[in-house]
């Protein structure tokens, strides 16, 4: 009887304090008129700012279906950074969303759109349809 409730408290506290965010940033992705921007400049970011400030995981979701040529957003968790680190992350995104958005094609290509001072809150996320987390 012990080991039962001795499993379900360890259990019970595993979801209680398990790492949630509760404010995203949110990277929306436009065409304009031949389909969306890769996501790949912003994904090979997070890939890397992960790797360099040893952070585990980054709560990372998408949504979907947000037009007809396949607009989508990207909403990135960031309770889990420390506040030093939050503000490099962001000064970094903004660097790759920038660039990306530089190099592409005015005519044809879709933008990506960031502002960091845009800050979503789970509650929006719990309302929103086709999202999905992206490990």
């Amino acid at each position: 009887m012990k080991k039962i409730v001795l499993t379900i408290a360890i259990f019970g506290c595993t979801l209680f304090f398990a790492q949630k965010s509760e404010n995203y940033l949110q990277i929306g992705y436009a065409s304009v008129c031949c389909g969306t921007p890769s996501d790949k400049p912003v994904m090979d970011y997070l890939t890397k700012f992960k790797q360099k400030n040893k952070v585990k995981n980054l709560e990372i979701y998408k949504q979907s279906g947000l037009g007809r040529e396949g607009e989508y957003n990207l909403y990135i968790g960031t309770d889990g950074l420390s506040k030093t680190q939050k503000n490099n992350f962001i000064k970094g995104l903004k660097a790759a969303v920038s660039s990306q958005n530089n190099a592409r094609s005015k005519n044809s290509d879709g933008m990506v759109n960031f502002n960091e001072s845009e800050i979503i809150k789970k509650a929006d996320l719990s309302n929103a349809r086709n999202l999905t987390q992206i490990k």
